[in-house]
This record gives C-alpha cells, structure tokens and sequence, in this order.
C-alpha cells in the first residue's frame, strides 16, 4: 500500500477533520476525489448535487473548514480553494450474524477519518 507524504500546513492553511464518517473509506473517498483542487463554492455545488448518502458528511467537512478560516483566520471565503481531501481508516467494529449449523459469518463495518484543507489563492 502506497504512504501518504506528510505535507506540512503553512500558516495559511485551514484544516478541518472529521474523525468517524459511518462509511468505508473507499466510499468516501470517491465522494472527496470531486472537491480536490476545486474552488469553495463549486465544491459545496458539487457535494450538494450528490447522491451518494456520504457525500453530507463530507459537505459538513467542508463547511467546518470555512467556518474555520473565517472566523480563527479571517480569512476571505471567496478566495478560499481545497488544497487536499484525504481520507484514512479508523475503528471497524465487528459483528457476527448466525449461519446454518451454529456456525458464523463475521461482518465488518467499517468507520473513515476525512481531512479537508483550504488555502486562499490570490485571484
């Protein structure tokens, strides 16, 4: 499995984590693959059109990302661009469902962490 770089945040960065999305992290990455790189409103367009179900969890992500850049930053929303969405494993709980002749089959739901940082371009 390929590593992630560790990008270091300048002090423009805005950073916004959401620690335990109830989806597997290969389904939330396809909802964050469309905000990469894009501007702050096309990117809530984008979430908001979206018919995946993790896709709000995402857009909540985002919108606590602005928030932060406005309000400990001051930040101007308008100029504000995603820089990187990156998601990551968390907890899996384990379940088990009965099966024929006392036997079990186990079930894995899986959980996902999601990182969004913002940085303001100078349009």
């Amino acid at each position: 499995m390929a590593r992630r770089l560790h990008i270091e945040p300048t002090s423009v960065d805005v950073i916004a984590r959401d620690k335990l999305i109830p989806a597997s992290p290969r389904k939330v990455n396809l909802v964050a693959r469309l905000i990469r790189g894009k501007s702050v409103g096309k990117a809530l367009d984008a979430l908001k059109f979206c018919k995946r179900a993790v896709a709000q969890n995402v857009r909540k992500t985002l919108l606590s990302a602005i928030a932060n850049a406005n309000m400990n930053n001051s930040l101007n929303v308008d100029l504000l661009k995603v820089k990187e969405a990156y998601v990551g494993k968390a907890v899996v709980l384990r379940r088990f469902m009965a099966r024929a002749k006392g036997s079990g089959a186990s079930i894995r739901k899986r959980f996902s962490r999601l990182t969004v940082v913002l940085c303001e371009t100078e349009d």
